[in-house]
């Protein structure tokens, strides 16, 4: 099987680097740029579930490749338009890709470029980030990949992709429930990203403040309502699990987003909060918490002009 993982960065490169390390034929899409640090340095994974160093096979979006059976995309959503330029030459029509974005608002556009039987549901579960030389740090033991097909089914493609992936140091995780798994972490996600933005601190801080964990589970709702009028099959009892999961988080934890702002970096608000600002819209929800949120960001970005 020829895999092909769009990015060498925390992600892709982090998941593309376990299944090189298992011994899949794994090949990195990259810029120019990172494939010149890659040929000189190699890519590097500093991980408490295993150190792994080695030389990656690499391709730019101008060279010439056959094209491959699976794809890992790992994009941010603001790239997502260069991400499918980039990959049209090394997709044919039995091509499985599977995003690994954020969100959800990415799967109808991929669908409509790529044929809608090509994409599979994909997320993960994982903090990871590029240090300042170039080299990855996974900064938790968890290291999970859910993918599975979209409508549910147990298709043979997908449980040929899940043997492919089994002896990998990370967890690649076949769902026939995805779609859920996708909606779940596109809530919590949200809420996340939104409390520690609106609010410039970790977790800890915001949990441990006066009306902190009451704030919180009221934009839990709030997302929820939008999210379940939209028709996302989210479980009964997901608020409440993910308030409990609150409790257990470290007092230190930041999300991505929040990393990403205090490095003055673009972000996923449009994407994220502001996709789901459009369906309240569409159902017409009140969504006062979600809007402070979003007005936030959008005065975060209008800064960064």
């Amino acid at each position: 099987m020829r895999i092909l993982v769009l990015g060498a960065g925390g992600i892709g490169g982090y998941f593309g680097g376990r299944l090189a390390e298992s011994g899949q034929d794994v090949t990195f899409l990259v810029r120019p740029k990172r494939k010149s640090y890659l040929e000189r340095n190699g890519l590097a994974i500093h991980s408490e579930n295993g150190d792994f160093n080695f030389n990656p096979k690499l391709i730019t979006r101008d060279d010439r490749a056959e094209a491959f059976d699976v794809v890992l995309l790992s994009s941010k959503s603001y790239h997502l338009e260069h991400a499918i330029e980039d990959l049209q030459p090394f997709i044919h029509h039995n091509t499985v890709i599977i995003p690994l974005l954020n969100g959800i608002a990415h799967i109808p556009t991929l669908q409509s470029e790529f044929g809608k039987s090509n994409i599979m549901g994909g997320y993960c579960v994982i903090e990871t980030t590029l240090d300042t030389s170039g080299e990855i740090v996974h900064t938790s033991t968890f290291d999970k990949l859910f993918f599975g097909e979209l409508n549910g089914e147990d298709s043979q493609r997908a449980k040929h992709i899940a043997e492919a992936f089994s002896n990998s140091k990370a967890q690649f995780i076949l769902s026939n429930n995805i779609t859920q798994g996708m909606w779940h972490k596109y809530l919590m996600i949200t809420v996340l990203s939104g409390v520690t933005t609106l609010m410039h601190a970790p977790i800890g801080p915001i949990r441990d403040s006066v009306g902190g964990t009451q704030f919180i589970e009221s934009l839990y709702n709030e997302v929820a309502t939008i999210m379940r009028a939209e028709g996302a099959p989210l479980d009964n009892q997901i608020v409440p699990k993910y308030m409990k999961a609150l409790t257990q988080l470290s007092y230190h934890f930041k999300t991505s987003m929040q990393r990403d702002m205090e490095k003055g970096l673009n972000i996923e608000a449009d994407h994220l909060q502001g996709h789901l600002l459009k369906l309240a819209d569409q159902h017409q929800i009140q969504a006062p918490l979600l809007t402070t949120i979003y007005q936030n960001h959008k005065v975060y970005k209008e800064m960064l002009q």
